[in-house]
């Protein structure tokens, strides 16, 4: 009795699959058993990715703030210190918007924590 294989199935995943590895060079859009590995591959990629875009946003802020504190003579760790002292509940991406769409507001603010200590 011949094996059963299944063929629909079969084209259908390579199908998705290649159309996935669309616009890859050379065999890796062409010939299956090359996209697939370059379409996993890029998948964990795009996984590991996603969570790293949060810290280096995070650290684009950070330092968005440092530079706008130390223009006051403050350090980073102080005016964040300060911050959370006071109670106030802007995150690290408000207070870098702050500082660089309302530099006067930001001023303020810095003002405000210095006279305080």
């Amino acid at each position: 009795m011949p094996k059963a294989s299944n063929i629909q199935a079969t084209r259908k995943r390579h199908t998705r699959t290649l159309k996935a590895a669309a616009g890859y060079f050379g065999d890796r859009s062409r010939l299956y058993k090359h996209a697939k590995t370059a379409v996993i591959r890029a998948g964990q990629y795009a996984y590991r990715d996603r969570r790293k875009r949060k810290s280096t946003f995070k650290q684009l802020w950070a330092t968005r703030i440092n530079i706008a504190v130390r223009a006051e003579g403050i350090t980073y760790s102080r005016f964040m210190e300060r911050i959370r002292k006071a109670g106030i509940q802007l995150n690290r991406k408000q207070l870098s918007e702050l500082a660089i769409n309302d530099p006067v507001a930001f001023k303020a603010l810095v003002a405000q924590f210095k006279t305080a200590k």
